[in-house]
């Protein structure tokens, strides 16, 4: 499809420059549009639309790109070559440029979080186990005093002041907590610890439940998260900002929008530090790092349905530098050491990738001038000029090819000559092919009782297999099914000769007034003769002849070392053969006729050898029994039907090979119409066959 869409780009050239200014145009609106639409949130007109069309707008600038590309920069080898280095030499580089410059930055961004995540659970963890004191402090007066305490023992009051100084603001509740045990589900063996956020303020808060003989003890330690509170928490983060928010348009709290980086929430509450200001950079690959950490908070706003809880996002600023004295801190000088070392490998790697880039566009320099003599000679070649020759100036492949190309140039003068030999060859071929297709048959002959049917398919240009119908008189017919030794002319002639003396023989005066119809044998003897004495002794053809005679309705025939037809009259087959040898090895030789009384509604079915040697995937022949299971199968169809199922089957045996020899079949039906007996009714089928 891709192929379709540079071919018509290439057609429509003329209008195909201003569609590409209008599609920039396109494109621009739409950046426009989703710049204001980023900094006003809200949905203009032909939003769909416009987007649909910038898709469109970027898929044609695309693929003219590509087209324009190609036509113009790419058709060149030497930019193809300068294409493909950069394609594997630059942009593999700037890709693991890019890759480590961001694997590095969500490396320290998830450091960061990780950093900020652990001081919050640490701080949520000391609350949780100031909890834990004042419970068990609490449980324990209770037991010495038999009933529920609800004031803190004065023992607590060094805890609570250590408490108070890493946690300003601490504040303790005995008896309280209940509803945010209910709120988080959580039990009173687990009690509950973490961050609440509840009108409009964020609190570190932990519940802690003991059960004493005089019932349950319950206490609520909670710890607002305030500036104060922020600035002590990681020092190496720089800035840190908690934004509480909710979905948007799902809840009726009051909010602001705000900037997070690079997004916009509606916040429900914040709380940032304020004397941290952002870190400088120590070098110039000290980049800034902005990122952010979800932290899990429990929604206390009431009316707030669960799918709307409000998410805190803790997010900060540091730099690489910040982070990796915290990390390698303990490591000294070590550390600074080993930082510098992987800056000097990557910049001998950088060196060395352009000493590697440059090499390669020299090297491919010298490829595309060697390339490029190659072409002007070969368009001098195009042009006829078959003296031009390639300057072999190195001894290298590329200067082997010229000389190649040189000594092709060279032969190619021989070449066209024997193409124009090979063409008069064709040429000559073509005319023995039609001359041979006049020495067969071109219509059938009307003899009363009998339909005919043949196919020839030949392996070559010419055939060697040779078919005819002789119409003797009024009601005798002659069919014969020779194949000659060998393919090709020679055997396209030897088949021409054998045809005009067949003729001769058949065709002589007086010969269709003879009361009784031609030997068979005699004409076989003929045939033999005539070979033998005009043929090399090599030479030779099977020969299967037979006249039928429609007056007594009989069949004799001669089988001269032909493959043995089918005589089919009902479910039985008779194959047809005399034992004879074939004609053109032996001077004299004597033949067989045998004669078969015709049923009516017969078959006969000649065919070459062609039919039964065609062989499957496991070497199997086709073999004469297929060649009569086809035959029995489909005998009561017309001879056209019978004779292309013959030739079908032993195709569709063979499958997709190339076919080996000439494949012939001729079919004859003897149908039961009356035979004449006397001389009116013989004068009467003449003259029904010259009108005809």
């Amino acid at each position: 499809m891709a192929s379709n869409v540079t071919t018509r780009l290439r057609t429509l050239s003329p209008w195909a420059g201003r569609a590409g200014v209008a599609t920039l145009l396109t494109l621009l609106v739409y950046v426009v549009q989703r710049l204001v639409r980023w900094l006003y949130p809200r949905r203009l007109p032909l939003d769909s639309v416009l987007g649909f069309v910038a898709v469109w707008a970027a898929s044609f600038l695309i693929v003219y790109g590509v087209s324009l590309a190609r036509k113009k920069l790419l058709w060149s080898l030497r930019n193809q070559m300068g294409a493909a280095y950069i394609l594997i030499a630059v942009v593999p580089l700037l890709l693991l440029l890019a890759m480590a410059g961001l694997g590095a930055y969500l490396l320290y961004w998830q450091i960061g979080s990780y950093i900020l995540y652990s001081e919050v659970q640490t701080r949520v963890q000391r609350v949780s186990n100031v909890g834990k004191a004042l419970a068990t402090a609490l449980a324990i007066e209770s037991e010495a005093n038999g009933h529920l305490v609800s004031a803190l023992p004065v023992a607590t009051q060094g805890t609570l002041d250590a408490a108070k100084a890493e946690l300003p603001g601490l504040q303790v509740e005995v008896g309280a907590g209940e509803d945010l045990l209910t709120r988080t589900r959580s039990g009173e063996g687990a009690g509950f610890a973490g961050i609440v956020f509840d009108n409009q303020t964020l609190t570190l808060e932990a519940v802690v439940v003991h059960r004493v003989p005089q019932g349950k003890l319950m206490v609520l330690v909670s710890a607002p998260v305030t500036p104060q509170f922020l600035e002590t928490l990681a020092p190496e983060l720089g800035p840190i900002h908690f934004l509480v928010n909710r979905p948007e348009g799902k809840t009726s709290v009051p909010g602001q929008f705000a900037m997070l980086n690079g997004e916009k929430v509606k916040l429900v509450g914040r709380v940032a530090t304020e004397r941290r200001p952002e870190p400088g950079p120590a070098s110039w690959f000290d980049k800034r790092i902005s990122g952010f950490t979800l932290l899990r908070v429990v929604d206390m706003e009431e009316g707030i349905p669960r799918d709307s809880q409000a998410e805190l996002r803790a997010s900060f600023v540091t730099r690489p530098s910040l982070l990796n004295r915290q990390l390698f801190g303990p490591l000294g000088d070590i550390a600074s050491t080993a930082v510098t070392l992987l800056f000097i490998v990557g910049i001998v790697f950088l060196v060395i990738e352009f000493a590697a880039l440059a090499t390669g566009i020299l090297l491919t320099r010298a490829m595309t001038t060697s390339v490029d003599d190659l072409y002007l000679a070969t368009r001098h070649v195009q042009s006829g000029d078959l003296s031009s020759r390639v300057q072999v100036k190195k001894r290298d492949e590329l200067g082997a090819l010229g000389e190649s190309f040189n000594s092709m140039v060279q032969s190619i003068g021989g070449l066209i000559e024997e193409q124009r030999q090979r063409q008069r060859l064709e040429n000559e071929l073509a005319i023995a092919r039609e001359v041979q297709t006049q020495l067969l048959p071109r219509e059938v002959p009307n003899v009363p009782g009998v339909e005919l049917e043949a196919i020839c398919r030949p392996a070559r240009l010419v055939s060697g297999d040779y078919y005819d119908f002789i119409r003797i008189g009024p009601t005798r017919l002659a069919v014969v099914l020779a194949d000659i030794s060998g393919k090709g002319i020679s055997a396209a002639l030897l088949m021409a000769s054998l045809q005009a003396a067949l003729h001769s023989e058949l065709l002589r005066d007086g010969l269709a007034d003879e009361p009784v119809p031609p030997s068979t044998a005699e004409l076989a003897a003929h045939l033999n003769r005539h070979l033998y004495l005009h043929t090399s002794e090599e030479r030779y053809a099977t020969l299967f002849l037979a006249i039928y005679d429609a007056r007594n309705r009989q069949l004799s025939y001669t089988n001269a070392g032909h493959v043995a037809p089918l005589y089919l009259a009902g479910d039985r087959v008779q194959r047809l053969t005399t034992d004879d040898t074939v004609i053109g090895l032996f001077a004299d030789v004597q033949f067989q006729q045998v004669t078969i009384d015709v049923a009516p509604e017969a078959l006969l079915v000649i065919y070459s050898d062609g039919m039964t040697d065609p062989e499957n995937a496991r070497g199997e022949f086709f073999g004469t029994d297929r060649v009569a299971e086809v035959a029995l199968r489909s005998r009561r169809s017309p001879p056209q039907a019978i004779a292309s199922a013959i030739l079908k089957g032993a195709e569709d045996w063979s499958g997709p090979a190339e076919q080996a020899d000439d494949m012939t079949v001729v079919v004859a039906r003897f149908s039961a119409a009356t035979k004449p007996s006397t001389d009116d009714e013989v004068h009467l089928v003449e003259e029904k066959s010259r009108s005809i």
